[in-house]
């Protein structure tokens, strides 16, 4: 990334799923960044999206490591519950599996963004992005099902519009925006495939949208794009 102050330190949640693994290959080959650090459950300090006092420690380990971070991506999220799917129509709903949705695809990313956001530098471009999903857009809904799924995901769009709003007094020139990778070559989508128009690969689908990334300043901030750049509306 050229926009970042160079070198410029980064930060993946969620680094062993097939697109937080992506975006982590992606950062260690790029020679402008000078760190990058993968958590997740697995990970030492773990983060477990379900107890916030261990996103609250890592937060806390991450700033003893550096006072600042440039960049911090959350590359988490749920699509099959418990071995259920998402619903086909209205009498398929399940609450405790709606509930973890919620938990996993909107709780558990606006308890990164209370904890992780303060980390973000003050006086200068510094991003923080989430993964969202194009099913999650309300305006663009026009098949219905994926109850479940859309609407934490579309709480999710809700929760970044929010976070942008308030960092833009803290945080002048933060960019805080919800990406859409595409239907990708990942174990999430791997039963919902066969419908998708275009499979991409992981690798081409996160080096997409670090590009993206990169071309968006603060006057994008709160907003919701794609892999190729185009901004999809909420």
């Amino acid at each position: 990334m050229e926009s970042l102050q160079i070198p410029y330190r980064a930060v993946v949640v969620g680094a062993t799923g097939g697109l937080g693994a992506a975006f982590m290959q992606h950062l260690e080959q790029d020679p402008n960044c000078e760190q990058v650090i993968g958590l997740g459950r697995h990970s030492d300090p773990p983060v477990d999206l379900l107890d916030e006092s261990s996103i609250e420690r890592a937060a806390a380990w991450l700033r003893e490591q550096a006072a600042e971070w440039d960049l911090i991506l959350d590359a988490t999220g749920i699509l099959t519950i418990d071995g259920q799917g998402p619903e086909k129509r209205l009498r398929d709903l399940d609450p405790a599996v709606m509930a973890r949705a919620f938990a996993i695809n909107a709780i558990g990313p606006a308890l990164l963004f209370k904890h992780l956001a303060p980390l973000l530098p003050r006086n200068r471009k510094g991003v923080l992005a989430t993964l969202s999903a194009r099913v999650g857009s309300i305006e663009d809904n026009h098949l219905g099902g994926w109850v479940s799924y859309r609407a934490s995901k579309a709480a999710l769009n809700q929760i970044v519009r929010t976070t942008a709003l308030e960092l833009r007094f803290s945080h002048r020139q933060a960019v805080v925006v919800a990406l859409q990778p595409g239907t990708c070559a990942t174990r999430l989508s791997e039963p919902y495939r066969s419908r998708a128009p275009e499979v991409l690969s992981p690798e081409y689908a996160t080096g997409r949208l670090l590009d993206v990334l990169d071309r968006l300043d603060a006057e994008q901030s709160g907003s919701f794009h794609d892999f190729e750049g185009q901004r999809l509306p909420f």
